[in-house]
């Protein structure tokens, strides 16, 4: 039956009058509760039960965010500026791709094109060994660089400590000993000699230095089987070290190069050479005294990068440095507030392999302790070497012994530290 409407019926009685205020808003209300209704209807369905939800159909979850047509054009952009960061984008990598982040492989500096497949593969960094660079190595390096996934860059890296520790002294010019720099050379000094060697070995593609050694030792030896330092410490006294440590660095980083302090937590006094099998450093309380000063300096003027030594630590547990998170990750990153890039010793040391581990299983333990890149020895099939690392460590990923967090994390800092933002 048709039921003649509002209109019809006050039309056939009197003169139509304007509705009241009241009567406009109740009309608006019923207008805009009809809209609600209709605009329900469009959905596909009846509702569905959320993974939050405490019953079939009623969703405990937070309402879901607003359209972009209905939200700020500024928060939006400041919400996509936030959004991107190169954890977010790391978090997005295989697994395989991160762990190839994290090594370093080892190469002689004559053939620098004998690791393009691990470059390719996405190796975070190359180690150069030999004591006479090529004249062209930097042709070579730059060619080797083209092959990185996504063009981000490479760490080049190579041991340029001075006297009989330098791989291309024929190329960037030659450095006494440390012992002799930090006699007979002031701060200043040390800072401008090293970064004319700095500038010449970036021009030849060399982006990374193992270097200073800021271990507080002093005898007045060559380094040996059974002393890791002697002529590669500065020096004896702890300020000594400590002043001509960062005047190393500084000079490095002036020429273009990124300096990697070492070897922590130091070497000095060690009972042995850990290349060559078990070494323990002076005890921890000594250390703290003696060792620490001169990467807590180091540290605080700006250190990018530190090395692990492989020795015990007496005081500190009984696995290598490289291998104890007391040492990483509680010590120099807690306590001393280190946030850059830790980096391994080799992990080919007989130290290592006396301790219980294989290269590849001391890998996954330096990752889990909080070191982010791992290094061994030239020697061997690099190749066949990088992949059963990169294999460990992805397996210890998916089998719950590496969170990949932690991954995650390491793959960060190798990038970090060569200012590589992937949100670019």
């Amino acid at each position: 039956m048709n039921v003649p409407s509002h209109r019809d019926r006050t039309s056939a009685t009197a003169p139509p009058r304007l509705p009241g205020r009241a009567t406009t808003a109740r009309r608006l209300s019923t207008a805009a509760a009809v809209a609600a209704v209709l605009l329900a209807g469009c959905g596909t369905g009846t509702p569905k039960a959320s993974p939050h939800s405490s019953g079939r159909g009623v969703s405990l979850a937070p309402p879901a965010t607003p359209s972009p047509s209905l939200s700020s054009p500024a928060r939006d952009l400041t919400a996509a500026a936030t959004a991107c960061t190169n954890s977010t984008k790391l978090a997005g990598w295989s697994n395989r791709r991160l762990a190839m982040l994290t090594i370093a492989v080892p190469v002689s500096e004559t053939s620098v094109s004998d690791v393009t497949s691990e470059v390719s593969a996405g190796a975070g960094g190359v180690l150069l060994f030999g004591s006479k660079a090529p004249s062209d190595l930097g042709s070579r390096l730059t060619t080797l660089k083209s092959h990185v996934p996504g063009h981000l860059g490479l760490l080049v890296m190579t041991d340029e400590e001075g006297g009989g520790i330098q791989r291309m002294a024929n190329l960037v010019g030659s450095l006494p000993w440390p012992a002799y720099m930090g006699t007979h050379w002031t701060p200043a000094q040390i800072q401008q000699n090293v970064t004319k060697v700095a500038t010449k070995m970036a021009a030849a593609q060399v982006n990374m230095d193992l270097a200073p050694v800021v271990d507080v030792d002093g005898r007045n030896v060559a380094p040996s089987r059974t002393n890791p330092d002697g002529w590669r410490s500065f020096s004896g006294s702890t300020s000594v070290v400590s002043k001509a440590g960062v005047a190393y660095m500084n000079g490095l980083r002036a020429g273009g190069v990124i300096p990697v302090v070492k070897h922590f937590p130091g070497l000095g006094g060690s009972s042995y050479n850990s290349d060559f099998g078990p070494a323990r450093t002076l005890p921890w309380s000594t250390l703290q005294q003696v060792g620490i000063p001169p990467f807590t300096a180091a540290i605080n003027a700006g250190a990018p990068a530190i090395m692990v030594s492989n020795n015990i630590v007496p005081g500190l547990g009984t696995n290598p440095a490289s291998l104890s998170p007391t040492v990483i990750s509680y010590e120099l990153r807690g306590k001393l507030g280190f946030k850059g890039l830790v980096v391994t010793d080799s992990l080919s040391a007989k130290a290592i392999s006396a301790a219980g581990f294989s290269v590849p299983a001391a890998a996954v333990q330096a990752l889990r302790s909080g070191a982010d890149m791992v290094m061994f020895d030239l020697g061997g099939n690099a190749g066949s070497q990088t992949s059963s690392i990169a294999s460990a460590i992805t397996n210890a990923v998916a089998g719950g012994h590496l969170a990949r967090s932690r991954l995650i994390d390491a793959a960060g800092h190798v990038l970090a530290v060569r200012h590589v933002n992937l949100c670019s």
